[in-house]
């Protein structure tokens, strides 16, 4: 259920007297979160940039959908995984190009970005997590990253426990095995 915070601040998107001053509590409590999720998935910063504010303005069309199911930051983390995923997608379609080629120019990315410490493990465990399918990328992400629970993480995705530690278990043994090779 949603916490009091919560209910408070859908209280103030509903009132049309503070829905401006709620949608912008809103985006200030959530947007460092919610753009992390992104980066992890899109790795390129304009393009996590760019999903971060169609997640927002997705949230602001259909808030009044929100039942109150989960809480706002699990409702707006379920936006943030499927425009990732939408985006990666259209990408894909857009540019007529092998996926290997992008994979390649996000692995390029990462060794020019400022997202990674320095920690040469842990540059390649990133471009080790360009080669895994968006999804398992996502499970392993949530699981590993944000240390959600597999009851969580079934909320946002709305896929089954058992699947989701499937596609987890999945992740994690093809990393071990591409850290293992380089």
């Amino acid at each position: 259920m949603i916490s009091i915070s919560d209910l408070e601040l859908l209280e103030l998107i509903r009132n049309p007297e503070s829905k401006e001053r709620g949608y912008r509590l809103l985006v200030e409590m959530y947007q460092k979160r919610v753009y992390g999720i992104i980066r992890k998935m899109l790795i390129i910063h304009e393009d996590a940039d760019d999903v971060t504010q169609n997640t927002f303005i997705k949230a602001f069309k259909n808030i009044e959908n929100f039942q109150g199911n989960s809480s706002l930051f699990t409702w707006l983390y379920r936006i943030a995984t499927n425009e990732s995923l939408n985006f990666l997608e259209r990408k894909k379609k857009r540019f007529f190009f092998p996926i290997e080629d992008h994979l390649e120019t996000m692995a390029g990315y990462l060794d020019r970005s400022g997202l990674i410490t320095g920690e040469e493990i842990e540059k390649r465990l990133h471009k080790a997590l360009l080669k895994l399918p968006d999804k398992q990328r996502l499970v392993f992400n949530m699981r590993y990253y944000e240390d959600l629970s597999y009851e969580q993480i079934s909320q946002i995705t709305e896929t089954s426990i058992g699947a989701l530690k499937a596609s987890y278990h999945h992740a994690v043994k093809k990393l071990e095995n591409e850290l293992q090779t380089e």
